[in-house]
């Protein structure tokens, strides 16, 4: 399987081991960052294309788009890897609701501003796909406490994910939410696994078959629970 992809926050880490990945593959890749100095710095290396790209900013979304359409006339893999705020210092009880509103405008809103913008060039695909990179941390079978900006706003991610995957079926649009589990990039902290295993996963969530799974949360090709 090859194509069109579009990764957001591709510039390091994860997004970007999941670009040198897709190229690997022979995937035309798009690799979206907010800084078009880093992005054009990252795309050089992994030999993808650089697409200046804030998925918290609406213009900027739509600019994105507007050139992938101008450019390739579809997309055929949208990633939503883009995240932040990790914030082991806070606990729900005493949260900073502003901290949780800002991790929201990129770790939910972002994806859903993306997909809604993308969704007509992922119509022209044959083999559309959308990977939201979760987390297990947004199991709710097993969730504790801490990190209240990070978990709950993969919770909505994954709700999303299945609201999506329910409601694009019909257009064939495979939509999972993957984890890579923890992985040693600039938010996990040393100690991980290494990048390129984390990415792994979603790079096979980004090239599932045509009767491959839908509404899914999976780590490594394997079902996590919700």
């Amino acid at each position: 399987m090859s194509g069109i992809a579009l990764v957001t926050g591709g510039n390091r880490g994860i997004g970007r081991e999941v670009c040198r990945q897709l190229v690997d593959q022979g995937f035309t890749v798009l690799l979206g960052a907010r800084s078009e100095e880093a992005g054009k710095r990252a795309a050089a290396e992994v030999g993808a294309i650089s697409v200046p790209l804030d998925v918290t900013d609406g213009a900027s979304v739509v600019a994105a788009e507007a050139e992938v359409q101008l450019q390739h006339g579809r997309l055929d893999v949208l990633v939503n890897n883009a995240a932040i705020s990790y914030d082991t210092w806070q606990r729900a009880a005493t949260a900073d609701l502003d901290v949780v509103r800002e991790a929201a405008e990129t770790n939910l809103y972002g994806p859903w501003r993306m997909v809604q913008a993308f969704l007509p060039l992922l119509r022209k695909s044959s083999h559309p796909r959308i990977v939201n990179v979760s987390s297990e941390a947004a199991s709710l079978s097993g969730m504790g406490g801490g990190t209240p900006a990070y978990n709950t706003t993969k919770v909505g991610l994954n709700a999303l994910t299945r609201m999506l995957a329910a409601e694009l079926r019909s257009d064939r649009i495979l939509v999972n939410s993957i984890c890579p589990g923890w992985v040693a990039t600039d938010m996990g902290g040393a100690g991980g696994r290494p990048v390129a295993e984390g990415a792994r996963g979603i790079v096979w969530a980004a090239t599932l078959p045509d009767s491959g799974p839908t509404g899914g949360f999976f780590r490594d090709g394997q079902p996590l629970p919700w």
